[in-house]
């Protein structure tokens, strides 16, 4: 079975993964420094991450608070939001098909191209040409593209998907996550704050998998597919988590 990979946090990372997980991405002033001490970060290291987010332009001063305003991490927050929710499951059989017809991009269009394709939940068959099941939205076009929808002829939809995705190790990483998550639901439960640094790990992994994960319909994924269990656990342990965190941020709301 995969190991959970719990990265460490530092002042952005944590500011960031905070404000990917609230409804309105939004913090009171006081917060940061009330995170920096919930995670023992210097309180002149977490003024400087902010100082350079401000500069940057991923927050901005909204009254009394710092909201997200970067539309790259905008965008992340939407992917990773629609990721928390039940997989529509009706699907007709056709796919959504994008492929590059420009003649030429830069390195910054590509990235972006890129990166709009993960976040849109997209399989790349080739480096121009992404698809998946049309069991979601349609990916939002993008210059110098061409998104088509439609039935695909020549190949088995459960063939194709294997070659999009490798479902076998994100069954195996979604195992681990559950079993991480159970701990920490647990944990959160008993020991309060004294848990956030762990379970705030745990949280933005478990993001991070359902970010990507890639919401396919049920016929097209294995029978013991673990993900609906994880997005029902992880609704659970984000309502005692926000709880908790809002007690130790004093009283800030949190969902």
């Amino acid at each position: 079975m995969d190991d959970v990979e719990l990265r460490p946090l530092n002042a952005r990372s944590l500011v960031l993964s905070v404000l990917l997980g609230l409804p309105t991405p939004r913090l009171d002033k006081s917060s940061p420094g009330r995170l920096a001490e919930l995670f023992a970060i210097a309180p002149g290291t977490m003024r400087t991450a902010i100082s350079r987010m401000l500069a940057a332009g991923e927050l901005a001063v909204v009254g009394d608070g710092y909201e997200l305003r970067a539309e790259r991490l905008l965008a992340r927050k939407h992917a990773q939001d629609i990721g928390r929710r039940p997989v529509a499951d009706a699907w007709d059989g056709s796919w959504w098909v994008v492929t590059v017809a420009a003649p030429s991009r830069g390195l910054g269009a590509r990235r972006e191209f890129r990166t709009a394709m993960a976040n849109a939940r997209m399989g790349e068959l080739r480096p121009e040409t992404w698809l998946r099941p049309a069991n979601l939205a349609a990916p939002a076009g993008i210059d110098g593209t061409v998104v088509i929808g439609g039935r695909l002829s020549g190949t088995e939809p459960a063939d194709l998907v294997t070659r999009l995705w490798d479902l076998r190790s994100m069954g195996a990483q979604c195992t681990a996550l559950l079993n991480e998550l159970g701990t920490c639901l647990t944990m959160l439960e008993r020991r309060g704050a004294r848990a956030l640094a762990r379970t705030t790990m745990t949280s933005a992994a478990v993001v991070r998998f359902l970010r990507v994960e890639p919401m396919l319909p049920r016929r097209l994924v294995p029978p013991d597919w673990p993900v609906d269990a994880l997005r029902d656990l992880y609704a659970d342990f984000d309502r005692v988590y926000g709880r908790v965190l809002g007690e130790a941020l004093g009283d800030q709301p949190l969902p």
